[in-house]
């Protein structure tokens, strides 16, 4: 499984409404509006990049969305951590 966050910038005002309409994009995990550069954070679980790719172009269709930045999460190794 991949997953990403995705940050967005949105018209001013316009936080949580998008947060709603980005939680109903299938493929999304959750959207939640925040303060701060960016305002709403969503996370995405797909099968591969591409399907990450397409739920993040269906992210960006929603209305009032001014900008996008894609994290995808880096793969957690199966060693231990800390371990020499």
């Amino acid at each position: 499984m991949v997953q990403a966050f995705v940050l967005v910038q949105t018209e001013v005002g316009r936080a949580t409404t998008v947060a709603r309409q980005i939680e109903s994009v299938d493929g999304v995990v959750s959207a939640e509006a925040v303060v701060g550069p960016y305002d709403v954070i969503a996370r995405a679980d797909g099968a591969s990049d591409t399907e990450i790719a397409d739920i993040v172009s269906r992210i960006q269709k929603v209305d009032a969305i001014t900008r996008t930045l894609t994290c995808p999460v880096a793969p957690q190794s199966t060693s231990a951590v800390g371990t020499a």
